[in-house]
């Protein structure tokens, strides 16, 4: 984790001068970039955001303006943002410039699930909002509580699924959840595989997971903690029979924001631990 400072120089000397006067009406698009305006104690100037932002309870009050992905530009105009927050991922693309084109400036920052690319959000975020210094306190408390997550000796076998379609979907690489098994040294039994993909019951089964990570929304979908373990395919591992499933907050586990530590914790917590 010794990147983050190097990483935070780095920004902080190539960065541009923030614009005179901070924005006060700020769109966030995608839940992490949102969650970080709160994380730096200016989620008063959020007048709306995308769907996806759903941390902190606060951010459900917002004016959504649909999914960051496929947002509404008319929605965002409507709300006459002096700054757009958006994740790499917004888009489409020509919405972005479409945004600009009605006069809203628009900042675009890395989505990567990575220690590096957590600090770009961060500061990107508190350079376009003009509070620097709250960024590099807030990257300074982050790098203190991750220093003291230590991996453990053991090594699950860790099956990260999404069922909140109806449809298993496993996440391999090039995933937050991914990266987080990495750091804390457990082994994701899609590993090879790149981003979510559908995954069949023989699928499932053969891949004999000792633990599953899922989201509270793919429980809340299914009917509970054991209707989701019953399903065709995830009944028959070692984790559903013995139990061992972890399930978080959607952005929590998705997000790889601001409460990374938290998030850590929680998996580690949940690697020896039993479902409820």
């Amino acid at each position: 984790m010794n990147i983050f400072r190097a990483a935070l120089l780095a920004l902080l000397c190539s960065a541009p001068l923030a614009q005179a006067g901070a924005p006060a009406r700020v769109v966030g698009l995608g839940g992490p970039i949102t969650e970080i305006v709160y994380a730096l104690g200016a989620g008063e100037r959020l007048v709306g955001a995308d769907a996806s932002s759903i941390y902190p309870p606060e951010a459900l009050k917002l004016p959504k303006v649909g999914y960051y992905r496929s947002f509404s530009i008319e929605g965002v105009a409507s709300l006459k943002p002096d700054l757009v927050l958006a994740s790499e991922d917004s888009g489409p693309p020509q919405a972005l410039e479409q945004l600009r084109r009605l006069g809203s400036p628009v900042v675009v920052l890395p989505s990567a699930p990575n220690a590096q690319a957590l600090e770009q959000r961060i500061m990107g975020v508190a350079r376009a909002l003009d509070i620097e210094a709250r960024g590099a306190a807030l990257l300074q408390k982050i790098q203190a509580e991750l220093q003291a997550v230590q991996p453990g000796a053991a090594k699950p076998r860790v099956l990260l699924i999404s069922s909140h379609t109806g449809k298993l979907q496993g996440a391999g690489d090039d995933t937050a959840a991914a990266a987080m098994l990495q750091l804390l040294g457990a082994t994701n039994v899609l590993a090879g595989q790149r981003g979510y993909k559908p995954l069949s019951a023989e699928a499932a089964m053969a891949l004999r997971p000792e633990v599953i990570v899922t989201g509270n929304m793919s429980v809340q979908a299914s009917g509970g903690v054991e209707a989701f373990l019953a399903q065709p395919g995830l009944a028959a591992t070692p984790a559903a029979k013995s139990r061992r499933v972890v399930v978080m907050d959607d952005l929590l586990l998705l997000g790889f924001g601001p409460r990374l530590p938290e998030a850590l914790r929680q998996l580690q917590m949940g690697f020896t631990g039993k479902a409820r």
